[in-house]
């Protein structure tokens, strides 16, 4: 843990910057592209540390966590990279593996429930989102609609739901609010109707 842990921060300190990097630059230039794929690669680096910790720390809330976030920024490179619509293996074994894994988050909530921890509002939330962005996905991949503005749309949205991971861990470890799933899903709130927003004004 003591040289996993500075790792996982600094990765994450990496995807943020990276994250407003692209957000600010203009879409489709060298910069949006470079601080897209800087942002990736933290999210990777994200990834292969919290495994190894929430294994040591038996923590499944973080293991889902993990898996959750990381397939948003997968996700979102899939489609900035995929012009053909065509999904591949492993596009169809990463939507299944982010549904499998809102259903998880689905079961511990209700066992945190019946344990009284109130983090069973941020499993039930973020499981509903895991579901409902897997399966739009799955959508997309089935109709062979990833092309076109839908294309942009879909990178987009995850890419920001990615970034929004981000934040969300940021905020929890420096930033003591009560109650204690408030933080977990603030951020969520805040941002997402600005995604929404987005898209629109995307697919007009």
């Amino acid at each position: 843990m003591q040289y996993l842990l500075p790792i996982h921060i600094l990765a994450g300190t990496i995807a943020l910057l990276s994250a407003v990097f692209a957000i600010c630059s203009e879409k489709g230039k060298r910069t949006h592209i470079t601080a897209g794929k800087t942002y990736y690669w933290g999210m990777v680096l994200i990834f292969l540390t919290a495994l190894p910790m929430s294994i040591i720390t038996e923590n499944i809330f973080l293991l889902l966590i993990a898996i959750f976030s990381f397939y948003l920024a997968f996700a979102g490179r899939r489609f900035a990279q995929n012009r053909t619509g065509i999904a591949s293996r492993i596009d169809w074994m990463a939507v299944g593996l982010m549904i499998v894994t809102g259903l998880g988050m689905w079961i511990l909530a209700i066992f945190y429930y019946i344990e009284s921890n109130s983090q069973y509002i941020t499993l039930f939330i973020f499981g509903f989102l895991a579901i409902a962005l897997g399966f739009t996905d799955y959508k997309t991949h089935k109709h062979q609609e990833g092309t076109g503005k839908k294309r942009i749309a879909r990178h987009l949205t995850n890419m920001m739901a990615g970034t929004i991971a981000v934040v969300t861990a940021v905020l929890v470890v420096n930033v003591n609010i009560e109650p204690q799933w408030l933080p977990w899903v603030l951020p969520t709130l805040l941002i997402t109707p600005v995604i929404a927003w987005w898209n629109w004004k995307v697919m007009k």
